[in-house]
């Protein structure tokens, strides 16, 4: 039996920032993958809702929704294969410490925990840190339902696996995934602050690579970096210190240490990030910038992100200076990320090493669509890639030309999705699609 919930006001209505709200009918909440299996195949039009932490309408649908999020929760862990088979539904704070537990980690984390595995690797989110690819690129097989109810798995190395991870949803509706592992490590992190702009053009890739993972937080007003995340292996040189040993230095690349801690957001309680000053914890305790435990916002905001080629990081930073006046009075904060280059097709760091320029803005889109705009606009020499699951304004047109494997993935849906089940307004926008194709 499928278990079908209305739409109404007690349950899910909305996005997690509230920007979207959905059109669909119907939320389907299966208990088992069969009764999920029965959901696909009765529905021609359905879309999967992971934790709503998406900020456009990539998930929004006239027909239905379905969460797996009330599939079994499996964490099904091979200590000598170095994976974890996961239910898609769970979010990442879910499974982390079961890994932990077992002496193995994932290579990296979002900034948030609170995000669902199958969602994150659908839309290529990220960490950072110039050695480490999107979460996606953990992913080595894939097991999801497609629009006739069948259950397909696919492996790395598989045709059309590289085509899967990354697919907004649109090739099935992932219920489990296997993860590659590695063993478990321990980090730390320090905040700097007041990093000149002088020595970012300088230095940028010493900075850059200066961690395991690497955060710059500004708010586009100064010619300077607010704050310098760093995340460092427990055990690695410690940056700037004499001989990478020690403490943290007090002063690093003209960056003040922080003296306590700091959150992102400038006046943020900063109780809601996790452990900085040095102090050695857990990956999956230090790897996000939020603790699980805590919602880091209300979701009072929107955000964006554009991703550039790493080689064209300094000149594509010193392009968004030219427009800063506008960025910074509709900004919360921004964020400057590094992602290594993957193979999977629709990931934005397919291709090509990259930095990810991340924008945490206002809740008004009619304020800050224009400024989208000029984003774009200055960083189009640079073949600039959105994050698929933020605000953007940039067409499927302009799209197409920006991913090498595109038209390959517009087949491979054909194939999965003859009849058009996965798709929504958004998605057919992107890939120029119709309900008849």
């Amino acid at each position: 039996m499928r278990r079908t919930t209305g739409a109404t006001p007690d349950r899910i209505t909305a996005n997690w920032a509230g920007n979207i709200v959905f059109h669909a009918a119907h939320l389907h909440t299966p208990a088992t993958v069969d009764e999920l299996r029965e959901t696909v195949a009765a529905s021609g039009c359905l879309r999967a809702l992971g934790s709503g932490h998406s900020f456009n309408a990539l998930a929004d649908t006239t027909g239905d929704l379905v969460s797996v999020a009330g599939l079994p929760a499996t964490v099904d862990i091979d200590p000598d294969a170095r994976t974890a088979t996961v239910s898609g539904g769970l979010r990442f704070a879910g499974f982390t410490d079961a890994l932990h537990r077992a002496g193995l980690a994932l290579h990296n984390l979002g900034s948030l925990p609170h995000i669902s595995l199958a969602g994150a690797c659908a839309t290529g989110t990220h960490g950072s840190g110039v050695g480490n690819g999107s979460l996606a690129t953990a992913v080595r097989a894939l097991e999801l339902v497609t629009a006739d109810g069948s259950l397909l798995t696919l492996e790395r190395g598989d045709a059309d696996f590289a085509g899967a991870v990354v697919s907004l949803g649109s090739l099935g509706i992932v219920t489990r995934a296997t993860l590659d592992l590695v063993p478990a490590f321990a980090m730390r992190q320090w905040v700097y602050e007041g990093l000149p702009g002088a020595v970012l053009r300088e230095r940028l890739d010493e900075i850059l690579t200066a961690a395991y993972s690497v955060s710059l937080f500004t708010r586009w007003r100064a010619d300077e970096i607010d704050q310098v995340w760093l995340k460092q292996r427990t055990g690695d040189p410690v940056p700037g210190a004499a001989g990478g040993e020690g403490a943290a230095p007090a002063s690093w690349l003209g960056a003040r240490l922080a003296d306590g801690a700091r959150h992102p957001v400038p006046g943020m309680d900063p109780v809601h990030c996790t452990v900085q000053g040095g102090e050695s914890g857990p990956w999956h305790e230090r790897l996000p910038h939020f603790r699980p435990e805590f919602t880091p916002s209300n979701g009072d905001e929107l955000q964006s992100e554009y991703f550039v080629a790493r080689q064209d990081a300094l000149a594509a930073y010193e392009a968004l200076r030219t427009v800063a006046d506008r960025i910074a009075p509709v900004l919360q904060i921004g964020e400057i990320r590094t992602v290594a280059a993957t193979d999977l097709w629709l990931d934005p760091a397919h291709g090509r090493d990259s930095v990810a320029f991340h924008f945490t803005w206002i809740k008004d889109l009619e304020a800050v669509a224009p400024v989208l705009a000029a984003i774009e606009e200055v960083l189009a020499p640079f073949a600039v890639r959105p994050h698929w699951g933020k605000v953007f304004v940039m067409g499927g047109e302009r799209l197409r030309e920006l991913y090498p494997r595109f038209e390959d993935f517009r087949s491979l849906a054909g194939r999965l999705d003859p009849s058009g089940t996965f798709r929504n307004e958004l998605t057919s926008q992107f890939f120029g699609w119709d309900r008849s194709e």
